[in-house]
């Protein structure tokens, strides 16, 4: 799919030459920096700013973090309006949008002047970031699911708290023992977060797709997502879960020994570490047998700029490299680096937590880089929400928001190819 060419747009950015590698030693610059880093990882953010702006005395990045929400509905005014700010994060599922809205300029440049390729980095961020031929964004991270388990409570089940299962047989006798203990071992959520994530992990896992390949089908509604669904229904309909599961009280449950088990964001370690419960972190179970792991990516952007400036924009793509460089701190905040060197260090070797969920590399899944294509996500939470809340067959409900979303993908390849 296409969508107007970025070389289209008025705004007028500045060719550097080379991609930030030769670094910067120009006037003094000040650049803006904004992210929805507003967790436990923006500290660990902040701290890299601040020693970059130690190390470089004629460039000040000033950080400013807000929830991600907002920062995606103010980015596109502001750069239109030439207040954006110089360099910014975005998630994979954005990228392709920005960059066919005009928000974010190419980053080919800086590809080809650090000598970045495919083989530096993880190939499934790595690609998410490349959108009609063109490089978008470089990715920093990738974020996946994980499989954290109470300790503790598998023990009463009698299960052995250092064997977590593996597949659906091991999962569902472990879930079957801690039933007989009188434990609901994994609840089911009917929110996004984290249940809409686990789906997703599961219908991969299933050997289905939420889109095909070039995001131009929805793919929800054929048989592996109905299977997946339907899975993830009967943990309640079977005992294995409460029938009406609050938002995040799955996670709540874990730490609070309520349940055994609990699929997550890798962005949970930090906060299970401040716990005093004992607990631990796997891949995830292949329930379906196919593999298949949900998975995110920060990635940096550099947003079109109204009005040229040679300097800031070597010094923004000097930024974007040296940060780049330092993902193994990164790592630290809860994340996975995507560049391979980092993740081959001793010391993110001895993130023992990040180094377990990062073995999951090759089942990650993106949604196809496609404007637009995040939504149609609306239909698909519906359909979970429906289905574990309202009781809905899960083949007429992921057949009817599966019909729902391919409407609003056809509308989106219309708006953005025009």
């Amino acid at each position: 799919m296409g969508g107007s060419s970025p070389r289209d747009s008025a705004d007028q950015e500045v060719a550097t030459g080379d991609g930030g590698a030769g670094g910067y030693d120009g006037p003094q610059v000040d650049l803006a920096f904004w992210n929805g880093f507003t967790g436990g990882d923006g500290p660990t953010m902040k701290a890299l700013v601040d020693t970059f702006n130690s190390e470089h005395a004629n460039i000040a990045v000033t950080m400013t973090t807000m929830q991600w929400a907002d920062y995606y509905s103010r980015l596109p005014s502001a750069v239109t309006s030439g207040n954006g700010p110089d360099i910014g994060i975005m998630h994979v599922d954005s990228v392709a949008t920005n960059a066919a809205r005009n928000v974010i300029q190419p980053l080919d440049d800086v590809a080809a002047a650090l000598e970045l390729a495919e083989s530096d980095f993880a190939a499934v961020p790595w690609q998410a970031g490349i959108y009609d031929g063109q490089r978008f964004a470089i990715p920093l991270d990738v974020h996946p699911l994980g499989f954290y388990y109470n300790k503790d409570v598998m023990e009463q089940a009698g299960l052995d708290p250092e064997a977590p299962p593996t597949d659906r047989d091991s999962y569902m006798a472990a879930l079957e023992d801690l039933k007989a203990a009188g434990i609901e071992g994994h609840w089911a959520s009917p929110f996004p977060f984290t249940g809409g994530l686990t789906l997703q992990a599961l219908i991969y896992q299933f050997g289905g797709s939420l889109f095909n390949e070039d995001g131009t089908q929805v793919t929800w509604g054929e048989a592996p997502a109905v299977e997946a669904l339907t899975w993830w229904v009967d943990l309640a309909k079977n005992g294995h879960s409460p029938a009406n599961v609050d938002q995040d009280s799955d996670y709540v449950a874990l730490k609070n020994g309520t349940t055994a088990f609990n699929w997550n964001g890798i962005w949970q370690i930090n906060d299970l570490k401040q716990t005093d419960i004992s607990w631990g972190v796997a891949p995830l179970p292949d329930i379906g047998g196919s593999g298949g792991v949900w998975a995110g990516s920060h990635q940096f952007v550099l947003p079109r700029q109204r009005n040229a400036d040679a300097d800031k924009a070597q010094a923004s793509r000097v930024f974007v490299s040296w940060i780049s460089e330092q993902s193994q701190a990164w790592a630290e905040a809860g994340q996975v680096p995507a560049r391979n060197s980092a993740r081959e260090t001793p010391e993110f070797e001895a993130l023992t937590e990040q180094a377990t969920l990062a073995e999951q590399l090759d089942d990650l899944r993106f949604i196809p880089t496609v404007p637009g294509i995040s939504d149609c996500m609306a239909e698909f939470d519906r359909a979970l929400n429906e289905a574990v809340l309202s009781g809905a067959e899960p083949e007429a409900i992921l057949a009817d928001t599966a019909s729902r979303a391919q409407a609003i993908l056809d509308e989106n390849a219309s708006r953005y190819s025009g």
